[in-house]
């Protein structure tokens, strides 16, 4: 029985007599030659097929064989610095699993609409397997991080009760005749956890109902949150500037022809160590102002003015001290200026916007629930979260990190769609 080989592994099987098992990529003919190029999901390799080493039956169905049918080859492993991935499979035997049929995706360029409804596909191609490899790794480096530093992972609910970021935003669910919501953020549920082990996160989808078409923005999205009992503002500004710097270097460590793939200048990335630029809410707007956008003074910035404002710098920006008036109603404010949040926002360079949202929390009971009488909000819905509060309070911080807008941002990808493999926007749930 051959050895069955990943087309990854080749290298550990040069001179040996392996078995590939995977799909026809594509396929080219030279006289009585087939070179055969064959995907497994670990890499591509070239097969080469010669007319006299199958039965005629054989050779003519693979000559004919459809794009990505099912293929299982066997063959010699040897050497070849032309061949993708260096190393090419001299075939002794083929066997055909499934004929596929005439493949939707060709070589032809197709709109984005076309690919978005073969996406189950279009999956298949280089850029988007690519893409997907490194969200792969961007998580197990998430991961990494955060379990290193002796956080604890916490799975926070995907229904939830209540808002978090704003009642405009949610997805209504009917939970057995009550009302409940798909979640905005585990942040809540984090703030509760870390009183219980200091250091936490929670990693998974979040939903918000928001009825925009732009580049950066999905109806369904994954975040990761850490929140740590006892950090402030200053402590969390330097936990996302190492989270950040953590997650770029191992990307450009692990995933090189992934990004050799995607085109990526890495220069810019290879840019992104600490310390990052600094600057407040107020002097983010005045960047604005210098550069002629009519942009008014107390109210958040939008995709454009983001852009505006991190393309003055080579490295992501870190922008604190917003109005509070446009931020949660969980965040602290400034003891020096009651109008302003201790909050944090980090703009990715080259124009990606923001890509970590998060504050030092309001940690003062009679506090919080002024404010979430301000925010017109159902105290009685909180009453858990106000709990926290009152049964042993502390200062706490925490932030939010959005994996698409950060993985287009590393790769380089145009819209924020292809960096998730089913992307849920508006209007867009199929397939």
């Amino acid at each position: 029985m051959m050895k069955h080989c990943y087309i990854e592994d080749l290298s550990r099987c040069v001179g040996e007599e392996v078995t590939i098992k995977g799909w026809l990529h594509n396929r080219r003919s030279s006289g009585k030659v087939q070179f055969l190029l064959v995907r497994d999901g670990s890499g591509i390799v070239q097969c080469v097929a010669a007319e006299r080493e199958f039965p005629k039956e054989l050779y003519s169905r693979i000559e004919h064989l459809p794009l990505e049918s099912s293929i299982i080859v066997t063959g010699n492993v040897r050497e070849d610095k032309r061949a993708p991935g260096g190393y090419e499979i001299s075939l002794t035997s083929a066997q055909v699993v499934a004929e596929a049929q005439e493949y939707p995706i060709t070589k032809k360029e197709h709109g984005v609409g076309f690919l978005m409804q073969y996406r189950h596909l279009w999956l298949r191609g280089r850029k988007q397997h690519a893409l997907l490899k490194i969200r792969s790794r961007l998580v197990k480096s998430i991961y990494d991080f955060f379990f290193s530093r002796g956080f604890v992972l916490i799975d926070t609910p995907i229904l939830t009760p209540a808002a978090c970021e704003g009642t405009t935003t949610l997805f209504n669910v009917d939970y057995f005749g009550d009302k409940a919501f798909l979640t905005q953020s585990g942040q809540l549920y984090l703030e509760a956890a870390a009183a219980s082990f200091g250091r936490v996160f929670c990693f998974g989808p979040t939903f918000r109902a928001e009825k925009s078409k732009t580049r950066r923005h999905l109806t369904e999205f994954w975040m990761v949150e850490p929140e740590v009992a006892y950090l402030e503002l200053p402590g969390l500004i330097e936990l996302a500037e190492n989270f950040v710097c953590h997650i770029v270097k191992d990307i450009l460590k692990n995933c090189q022809k992934e990004l050799e793939i995607l085109e990526r200048d890495t220069a810019p990335l290879e840019k992104v160590e600490p310390p990052f630029p600094r600057i407040t809410y107020s002097e983010a707007a005045q960047i604005l102002k210098e550069a002629g956008q009519n942009f008014q003074f107390g109210t958040d910035f939008g995709g454009q003015d983001e852009t505006l404002i991190s393309k003055r710098f080579e490295k992501p920006v870190m922008v604190t001290h917003y109005p509070a008036s446009v931020k949660a109603f969980y965040m602290k404010r400034d003891p020096n200026n009651p109008d302003l949040a201790l909050c944090l926002d980090v703009l990715a360079p080259e124009g990606f916007g923001e890509i970590i949202g998060g504050s030092q929390r309001e940690d003062d009971l009679s506090a919080l629930e002024q404010r979430i009488n301000e925010y017109n909000l159902p105290q009685e819905a909180f009453q858990w979260y106000l709990d926290v509060r009152r049964y042993g309070t502390f200062p706490h911080s925490g932030f939010g990190l959005g994996i698409e807008r950060t993985l287009a941002w590393i790769s380089g990808a145009e819209h924020i769609r292809e960096c998730i493999p089913f992307p849920r926007m508006l209007y867009k749930i199929y397939p």
